[in-house]
């Protein structure tokens, strides 16, 4: 089993506390509404959003995938931390053991903040070959998610403050 592993480093013009609070704690109920044409919903399994809950994503109708389990190993919510593992997905688990996120979101300067981002891919056999569209697609939705996160906050300066 192989490991390919990216990180990634976005701004936002949005305090790291309520990106945190949206794209972290909140976004079994704010995927679903900024993203419907991608998630038809998210609800948790097991546990309440603490570290060892599992949620389920069930993915609209059209999509490649589903569903997607992901498990909170690590939940810090004063350094605004996350680390999770997908680890069941209907699509994936032909090439695929799991995937493994940590996300931190850090004040900048401005008053916004940096997301750092971590991602493992931990690859059965000879399956990197097959991966490119995959993640493609997997960087695509998440920075689409984040966008559509940080101008849901801009346009709501309420929400999460």
């Amino acid at each position: 089993m192989g490991v390919l592993r990216f990180d990634k480093d976005t701004s936002a013009a949005v305090a790291p506390s309520r990106m945190f609070k949206a794209f972290i704690l909140d976004s079994h109920n704010l995927f679903p509404k900024l993203f419907p044409q991608a998630f038809k919903s998210v609800v948790y399994e097991q546990g309440d959003g603490e570290a060892g809950s599992v949620k389920i994503m069930y993915f609209a109708a059209g999509n490649k995938h589903t569903y997607a389990k992901q498990r909170i190993d690590v939940l810090d919510k004063e350094k605004f931390y996350c680390k999770y593992t997908v680890f069941e997905e209907d699509n994936m688990l032909d090439i695929l053991e799991s995937i493994v996120y940590e996300i931190k979101f850090e004040a900048s300067g401005d008053g916004g903040s940096n997301c750092k981002t971590a991602t493992e891919f931990h690859i059965k056999g000879d399956g990197e070959s097959k991966l490119e569209e995959e993640l493609k697609g997997s960087v695509e939705l998440g920075m689409a998610l984040f966008k559509a996160v940080e101008a849901h906050l801009l346009a709501n300066p309420d929400l999460y403050a």
